[in-house]
This record gives C-alpha cells, structure tokens and sequence, in this order.
C-alpha cells in the first residue's frame, strides 16, 4: 500500500503512478523500471489528484526537492491519467 501525495488516500502500489528522483543525477522519471533508484511519490490516475498535488508542491516535498518540474514532466505525468 502506498499514500498518493494528492488526495493522501493509500492504495495497491500497482494502482499508483510512480513518480522517482534518481539519486544519481537528480532526474524525474514517471513510472521507473525496477533499476531506478532514488526518493519516490505517488500519485492516483487521477488529474485533480495530480493538479492538486502539482499546485501545492506537494511532489517537490515528497521528492525533497526544491526544483521546479518542468511543463513537459507535468505534461507527461497528465498522460498517465484518465
């Protein structure tokens, strides 16, 4: 089970959207394979949980980060909504 940073409700891991820092080098990856590793959220399927969560910062304090996502990682992240 896992919390989704927008609307704070937990569900199965597998009904989450995935979202990872990459320890690495700092990038944001949208549903990593399993070789990814780093400081992840998650996020329903839902484009109000990922308004809401985008509007709030609420990813960038998941991923305790102070960079901004940029439109073509929230243009992405909206794709995996429905």
């Amino acid at each position: 089970m896992r919390k989704c940073v927008g609307c704070g409700e937990f569900k199965p891991k597998e009904d989450l959207i995935k979202i990872t820092k990459n320890f690495k080098d700092g990038s944001v990856v949208i549903n990593p394979d399993s070789k990814t590793f780093g400081r992840s959220a998650y996020l329903c399927y839902n484009q109000s949980c990922v308004e809401t969560a985008l509007k709030k910062s609420k990813i960038n304090k998941a991923l305790k980060t102070n960079a901004l996502l940029d439109k073509s990682t929230f243009e992405r992240i909206i794709e995996w909504t429905v």
